[in-house]
């Protein structure tokens, strides 16, 4: 589904990202591992088309995407849940969700959205009216994650969706992926909590320093020493 084949990529003359590559088959659960500042929300950036490569090439569906607009990379069945959610704080739950279709022209296919959409997270169904500035943060990012979803994504790019919560929160975000992807979806992951990460995706790779150290099934990683050693503190 996803190929990303030598990427470099950054912003003006910082350079983050050097020759990574990876890939996604359709129906996969991938997590991109590593520490702050490793170049992880450089990479999503750089695929959803947030910011162009400098060198290197993106497929999705077997065609290049990497000198596409991003608005026109999420109409092909991307779409990117960021870590600072960038949700509209002034809006009702139901307007932001709305504001995920605003690419949609069906108007059955955004009802259907919808009802997918709340009968993944029914708190966003009871809350729909509500303001979005006074959700709570798990709340909000049900909310972030939902609106995603509207644009009937065929591959979700989530960034941190644990960050800032609550241990029994962050389990329930991670669920939600999880669920999310028992239903067809496929996700690319970055998350923090390696532990947590390399339970729920069938393959992660490891990002340091800007370059793909490691990768493999989250089994066969859980057992490195590397991880071990430098992210569980074995």
């Amino acid at each position: 589904m996803l190929e990303v084949n030598n990427l470099h990529s950054g912003y003006g003359d910082l350079q983050v990202l050097w020759d990574v590559s990876l890939n996604i088959a359709e129906g996969e659960f991938v997590v991109l591992l590593g520490p702050n500042g490793a170049g992880k929300t450089t990479t999503l950036r750089t695929i959803s088309g947030v910011i162009q490569p400098t060198e290197g090439r993106v497929e999705f569906m077997g065609s290049p995407i990497d000198r596409l607009d991003g608005h026109v990379i999420n109409q092909l069945g991307i779409s990117f849940v960021t870590e600072d959610l960038n949700l509209f704080t002034k809006m009702t739950v139901r307007d932001n969700l709305l504001v995920g279709a605003h690419a949609v022209r069906d108007a059955k296919k955004i009802r259907d959205s919808m009802d997918y959409v709340f009968d993944l997270f029914p708190r966003l169904e009871e809350r729909q009216s509500q303001l979005a500035g006074t959700l709570s943060g798990g709340e909000r990012k049900m909310l972030a994650i939902g609106r995603g979803l509207m644009s009937d994504p065929k591959l979700l790019l989530v960034d941190e969706p644990s960050l800032g919560l609550a241990p029994l929160l962050a389990r329930a975000a991670l669920e939600a992926l999880q669920e999310l992807n028992r239903r067809g979806i496929s996700i690319l992951l970055v998350e923090q909590h390696v532990t947590r990460a390399l339970a729920i995706a069938g393959r992660a790779y490891i990002l340091e320093h800007g370059r793909i150290v490691l990768e493999g099934p989250s089994a066969e990683l859980l057992e490195s020493p590397h991880v071990k050693e430098v992210y569980l503190g074995v």
